[in-house]
């Protein structure tokens, strides 16, 4: 990307609205400014102004602000028009300024911008994208809080400790001959302990954070007419799956996407599991196991009405994905509702097969015992006062490759290896930590960051 050029962008969503805005970036913006509106506004003071066409006709009238580079969200000589929302407003204003000279923004250049500038760490950059996505009061809490640098701020204090070791370590390599203080090999011990123990600390932070931000996916699993399509309705509160007595009427997958205590969740009903001759209900039954090898958590339903109905899953279900069995129907077998083994407790670790939970998907009896133990399972914070900062996926395999290069280095400085591989060690941690706030970076990197952004922003 050249720095050197001027980008445009309408930034207002498609479609007709009261107010439409368009945004420009870059070292034309005087001068575009100039032609378009007749002068320069004045610095950070909205003006009214008539927006006009090369031959002088007026193409809108409104609001014009300009913010001068290096004040401005890009670090550079920024424009933002506000006019009317209309369409084809928009596309004519947005056809002058390209024609004198911008181009069109790529998703997300005006951030990728401000981030190239020094004014936006990837974390804060990644957090306007999620506040802007949220779907949920929590979501946008916790992406205004990293959006603020509550999770950059965390980075920095591992990057600031992990520095200092390395600088200890390189400098005994890089003067050998001087007397070395006879602690220093207790001392990057217990660094390296201290380094791993705040790490362990804020990586089940962010885990909480990406699944706040993210949503867990639940698959709703089971053998014909246990009650899945049932269940799905009564935690979407709606009618999503056709119900019926006859055993095999969920063939494909269907989705909800619920709250429960502002902890987004995609609920999906899967197809009964079982030995079918039809090849439609076959290619049913291969995207249900298709959809819990990806699961955060297998719902288990079971018909507690039926005594043949066995409570154990099939044993080729992967042994990963943590699950829990729902024994359906108590209604119709007058088991008292709720959670039952390790989950009436607050154990969310505790072996699947003392996880129970007993409830009706008809009446509703025991789906609260059920929520519960889905925010449970979310990890504590995962209520709607809880978490610190929104977190993605990229973020966790970061601070994993991290960990690893840590363990790496206290390994080899526990078995008294060479100073060199354990300051190796420290610097492919660094590396990998840096990724996160984009100190280390490449442009594969940020295209895939700012890529999922809207245009205009």
């Amino acid at each position: 990307m050249s720095a050197r050029d001027t980008i445009a962008a309408v930034a207002t969503p498609p479609g007709v609205g009261a107010v439409g805005i368009l945004r420009l970036s870059g070292p034309a913006v005087p001068d575009i400014a100039t032609a378009v509106l007749g002068r320069l506004p004045a610095p950070r003071i909205a003006q009214l102004a008539a927006f006009r066409a090369a031959d002088g006709e007026v193409i809108d009238q409104g609001l014009a602000l300009y913010f001068p580079a290096p004040h401005s969200f890009t670090g550079e000589d920024v424009l933002e028009l506000q006019g009317h929302g209309g369409p084809v407003v928009l596309d004519r204003l947005l056809a002058r300024v390209l024609a004198l000279g911008a181009r069109a923004a790529r998703p997300g250049e005006f951030s990728e911008r401000a981030f190239l500038e020094g004014k936006l760490d990837l974390t804060r950059a990644e957090a306007i994208a999620d506040l802007i996505a949220s779907g949920t009061e929590q979501q946008a809490r916790l992406a205004a809080r990293s959006l603020r640098g509550a999770f950059a701020r965390r980075i920095e204090q591992l990057l600031e400790a992990l520095t200092r070791l390395r600088v200890l370590v390189e400098a005994t390599l890089d003067f050998p001959d001087e007397d070395l203080d006879p602690n220093l090999a207790v001392g990057v011990a217990a660094d390296l302990e201290r380094l791993r123990a705040d790490l362990d600390t804020l990586m089940a932070t962010a885990a909480r954070g990406e699944r706040l931000r993210d949503g867990l996916l639940v698959v709703i699993a089971g053998a014909p007419n246990a009650g899945k399509s049932s269940l799905l309705n009564a935690l979407s509160e709606s009618d999503r799956a056709i119900v019926t007595p006859l055993p095999g009427t969920t063939r494909d997958l269907l989705h909800a996407d619920i709250q429960i205590h502002g902890l987004p969740l995609r609920v999906v009903d899967t197809a009964g599991l079982r030995l079918s001759p039809d090849p439609i209900e076959q290619e049913g039954v291969r995207r249900a196991r298709e959809q819990i090898d990806q699961a955060d958590l297998l719902l288990w339903v079971v018909d507690d009405a039926d005594p043949q109905a066995d409570a154990a899953p099939p044993a080729d279900l992967p042994a990963q994905v943590p699950r829990l069995t729902i024994r359906n129907k108590i209604d119709l077998s007058g088991r008292p509702p709720g959670a039952t083994g390790a989950d009436a407790g607050a154990d969310a670790d505790a072996p699947d097969t003392d996880r129970h939970i007993a409830c009706s998907a008809t009446t509703g009896a025991g789906l609260e015992a059920l929520r519960q133990v889905l925010l449970r399972h979310a990890g504590p914070g995962a209520d709607a006062g809880g978490g610190e900062f929104s977190a993605r996926r990229r973020h966790l395999d970061a601070l994993a490759r991290t960990r690893d290069h840590l363990l790496a280095a206290a390994q080899a400085h526990s078995h008294a290896q060479p100073l060199e591989l354990i300051a190796d060690d420290l610097r492919l941690a660094q590396d990998s930590l840096g990724e996160i706030t984009g100190a280390v970076s490449s442009d594969d990197l940020l295209g895939r960051i700012f890529g999922e952004f809207c245009i205009g922003k």
